[in-house]
């Protein structure tokens, strides 16, 4: 394993009730990783509210809950349609609502993205709220949302989504690279060529 120097740090923060945001967090987390970012991916039930975010990126990402991020009542939903019960605890948006950048950043940016059911592919999701929330809370958008497909409620994910994922992912990390003026981390081997 490649031990890294100093570079761009990613914070990716998830909620997911059925698994099929979590792959999409991980597939994320991969191509962050693939463009030099060193990567700290997380569930939102395993991040402490509050603490400022230290990160030069924050990428958030949650299932999509009557057209928005969830609450209590729509986990309390999932619950009902199979999801484990530690996962209606905490969701995205009581983690955003408390969430600030480290004062010591300048705006860090922020990416988001969403999964929700193919059928409602067109019409707003959670992205678009969680981007509203990480503008108010001090960060700065950055790219396009991502929105991600599974075939029902409790997924699966529709075929190709992760590698579109991390796709969108480089994306994301090419354009926060050219905004900050930032260089990838480079690795002990890359120090060695």
């Amino acid at each position: 394993m490649n031990a890294h120097t100093s570079g761009p740090r990613a914070l990716v923060v998830y909620e997911s009730m059925f698994g099929n945001t979590e792959r999409i967090a991980r597939a994320v987390s991969d191509g962050l990783r693939d463009s030099g970012f060193e990567v700290t991916c997380t569930d939102v039930r395993d991040t402490e509210l509050g603490v400022p975010v230290g990160a030069d990126l924050l990428v958030v990402g949650a299932p999509t809950h009557a057209f928005s991020l969830s609450r209590p009542r729509t986990r309390a939903d999932a619950l009902r349609q199979g999801a484990a019960a530690d996962h209606a605890e905490v969701g995205l948006r009581e983690w955003l609502w408390q969430s600030r950048p480290d004062p010591s950043l300048n705006a860090p940016l922020a990416a988001v993205f969403d999964t929700r059911v193919s059928r409602v592919r067109r019409l707003p999701g959670a992205a678009r709220k969680a981007a509203r929330l990480a503008r108010h809370r001090g960060f700065e958008p950055v790219g396009a949302p991502g929105a991600f497909l599974v075939e029902g409620t409790p997924g699966p994910l529709n075929a190709g989504e992760t590698v579109r994922a991390t796709h969108w992912a480089e994306s994301i990390a090419r354009t926060c690279l050219e905004r900050r003026g930032l260089a990838p981390a480079r690795t002990e081997d890359d120090a060695r060529t």
